[in-house]
C-alpha cells in the first residue's frame, strides 16, 4: 500500500503565523498546536463553544427525527447531514445509545434531544407548534417532489428495515414519499434524510449563504 507523501498537505491547519490575534473566539490550544477538527474555513482554530453560539445564531426552524429501536446504524449519518444543512435538532426516538461514528463528531455541534417513545416526540412537537412529517414510501404517501413543506416542522424517518413505526404514521400531519424508479424498495434511511432535508433547504433556505461557508 502507497504510504502518503511528506509533501501531501494535512487535514485542517498547523499552527498559527503571526502576530497572536486578540479574537475571543480563538482557542489558544489550537492557535497554538494547530486546528484538525472537521469544521469549515470559517471556524478554523475557534473555541468550540464560540462555533456552537454561532450556529445557533443561524438555525433553521426545522427539526429532524428518527427512530432508533433497533441500533439503527443510519443515525450518525442523519446527525452529521443535519448539521451541514443547520437544523434546529435532532431527535433520537427510542434507545438513548446510537452509533455516533458516522457523525465524524458533528454531534458536538448539533443539538440532539433523546425521546423514549414517540408518544413523548409528538407531544413535544404539539407544545412547540410544529408539525410532524413522516417520510416513506407507504401507500397513501404523497410526492416530496411536489410537496410543501411547513417551514418549522420535524420531519421522521423510520428503521431502516421497517421504515416508519404506526405511532409515527398516526403523529403525522402527512407522509411523504421520495420518487424511485429502479427495483429496489426503499433506499438508505441516511440517504432518504439528506433527500428530505435538502428538499427542505430548496424550499425555505437562502441557497447562497449556503455555498459562502
Amino acid at each position: 500500500m502507497d504510504q502518503p507523501s511528506d509533501l501531501e498537505p494535512a487535514h485542517g491547519v498547523g499552527p498559527w503565523d503571526g502576530p497572536w490575534p486578540a479574537d475571543p473566539r480563538l482557542d489558544p490550544e489550537l492557535l497554538a498546536h494547530g486546528d484538525r477538527r472537521n469544521v469549515v474555513d470559517r471556524y478554523r482554530y475557534w473555541r468550540h463553544e464560540a462555533i456552537v453560539a454561532d450556529l445557533d445564531a443561524r438555525r433553521h426552524p426545522f427539526h429532524v427525527a428518527i427512530e432508533n429501536w433497533q441500533h439503527d446504524l443510519n443515525i450518525g449519518s442523519v446527525v452529521r447531514t443535519a448539521n451541514a444543512f443547520l437544523a434546529a435538532q435532532v431527535h433520537i426516538v427510542g434507545n438513548r445509545r446510537w452509533n455516533r461514528r458516522g457523525a465524524m463528531v458533528t454531534d458536538r455541534y448539533q443539538h440532539v434531544r433523546h425521546h423514549p417513545t414517540v408518544t413523548d416526540l409528538a407531544d413535544w412537537a404539539a407544545a412547540s407548534s410544529l408539525p410532524v412529517i413522516g417520510i416513506d414510501n407507504l401507500p397513501g404517501s404523497v410526492p416530496l417532489e411536489t410537496y410543501a413543506l411547513p417551514r418549522e416542522c420535524v420531519l421522521v424517518f423510520g428503521q431502516e428495515s421497517v421504515g416508519l413505526s404506526d405511532a409515527v404514521r398516526e403523529a403525522a400531519v402527512a407522509t411523504v414519499a421520495i420518487g424511485q424508479y429502479g427495483s429496489t424498495r426503499s433506499i438508505n434511511a441516511g440517504a432518504a434524510a439528506a433527500i428530505a432535508m435538502h428538499s427542505w433547504v430548496r424550499q425555505h433556505a437562502d441557497v447562497d449563504a449556503g455555498h459562502l461557508l
